[in-house]
């Protein structure tokens, strides 16, 4: 049997709110996510596995608003309960961050331009 040349892959899940907390959708999802990863770096591969938590729209704002508290202050305290969920269940991200992020909107803004 062949073996497999090494691959360079990128590998992202949908994001999660930040609007409430990690419910067990969101979990199954990233545990499948990081099973996957996982077996990819066994076999050689070079993976890097990001996500972050989408601090943009609507329920957002709602839910920030119905807790009297300012949309981005609200949402850092989200990530971090969401960062802390993952780590109790070992995911192990290249890089877990929010799409308010300064590298997210350099990037954003290199695509676009």
């Amino acid at each position: 049997m062949a073996k497999n040349k090494q691959k360079d892959i990128l590998v992202t899940t949908a994001l999660p709110y930040a609007n409430g907390p990690i419910h067990l959708g969101h979990m199954l999802e990233h545990v499948q996510t990081d099973i996957f990863v996982r077996a990819k770096k066994l076999q050689g591969h070079n993976i890097l596995y990001f996500c972050a938590d989408d601090a943009h729209g609507a329920p957002i704002m709602i839910k920030a608003a119905e807790c009297n508290e300012d949309p981005e202050k609200f949402t850092k305290k989200i990530q971090k309960e969401h960062i802390e969920d993952f780590m109790k269940f070992s995911i192990d991200y290249t890089n877990y961050h929010t799409t308010h992020s300064k590298e997210n909107k350099e990037i954003v803004e290199r695509i676009y331009s």
